[in-house]
This record gives structure tokens, sequence and C-alpha cells, in this order.
């Protein structure tokens, strides 16, 4: 008695090769997978807090720190991360502010023309500088708006978690550094 097993396998291979056949050429597929759901809670950690009267934000205890064992984007992360950018953005107006001064008092006769040659540098690199701050200024505002929305500390390409450890080194990141990387290989081909 002879069994007719073997002709399935045959089938998926060929099923399999079809698939490939279908897919483009020189694209790469990337599948993001959610959590699992029946995963064990972890136990978090709540930090004690008061909150502004009129406003009703948290007040940032003093020495306070985001940790990996409070529930990520809670209230009171929120309100650090919103502090350290408005202190930043505050900081680059402030250093925009006294480019501006100096520009407005250098002196204009200068005699010399290798000093004149030498005025004119210092003066193009404080102008890049300023535009430099200008455009951050700008990501920052932006990321206050993303606050705002909620979508602060997640990815705007996957909606991953950031991390804590990756917004404490780039308060304005909006990827992770996977998602970073792919995004800047991206632009880079199109650039290309």
């Amino acid at each position: 008695m002879t069994n007719k097993k073997p002709a399935a396998p045959a089938k998926a291979a060929t099923a399999t090769a079809v698939a490939a056949a279908a897919r483009p050429v020189g694209k790469v597929a990337v599948a993001v997978t959610a959590k699992p759901q029946d995963a064990p809670k972890r136990k978090l950690k709540v930090v004690p807090y008061e909150t502004e009267k009129g406003t009703g934000r948290p007040i940032v205890p003093e020495g306070y720190r985001p940790s990996h064992d409070e529930e990520y984007m809670n209230p009171l992360q929120l309100e650090y991360f919103r502090q350290r950018l408005l202190q930043w953005r505050t900081d680059l107006v402030e250093e925009s502010k006294q480019t501006i001064e100096n520009l407005k008092d250098e002196v204009r006769d200068v005699g010399d023309e290798a000093e004149r040659a030498t005025r004119e540098t210092e003066n193009s690199l404080e102008l890049r500088t300023r535009d430099r701050y200008r455009k951050l200024i700008s990501k920052i505002d932006s990321t206050l708006k993303r606050m705002d929305a909620g979508d602060y500390g997640y990815c705007a390409d996957t909606g991953e978690e950031i991390g804590l450890d990756r917004l404490e080194a780039r308060l304005t990141a909006e990827r992770t550094i996977d998602a970073q990387e792919r995004w800047e290989h991206l632009q880079k081909q199109m650039g290309d």
C-alpha cells in the first residue's frame, strides 16, 4: 500500500516560489508585531507629586529623573520632558538675542583689510549658528505640539515606545533608533 503524502510538500514549495516571485525585487519587507497581551505585568513604581492649581500640571519634585520602573510617559515624565524642552528653548532664544546684540554693537570702521576679513568670517559663523538655533527652536516647538497631542515618546512611524534613554539624550526624538536608521537610509536613497 503506497502513501501519497509526499505530494503536499511539493505544492507548498510551489506556493512559496510563486509568492517569492510576486515580491518586488530590491525591496525589504519589515514586519512590525505587537507585544503579546498575556505577558505578566510588572509592578510599576508610583512617584508622588503635587499639581499646580491653575494649570493642573504636575509639579516635578526636586532631583526627579524618569525611570524604567514607572509607567511610560506618565504625567510626571511628560512634565519633566516639557520643562527640559522649554528651558532649552529659552536658552537658545537668549543666545540668539545675544548674537544680535553682538552684531549691532560691533564697530564697522576697521582700517586693516585682514581685520575686516576676520570680522566678516566671525559674523558669518555667528549667523550660521543663529540659523541653526532658529531651526532647533522650530523643532522644539513641533515637539511640544506632539506632546500636547499625546504623541511624545512614541515612534512616528511604528507607534513603539522610543525609550527614556533616547529621549534623555535627544529630547526631540520622533523615532526609535531602528526606525530612524530606516528613515535616514530611505532619505539617502531618495537623495541619490
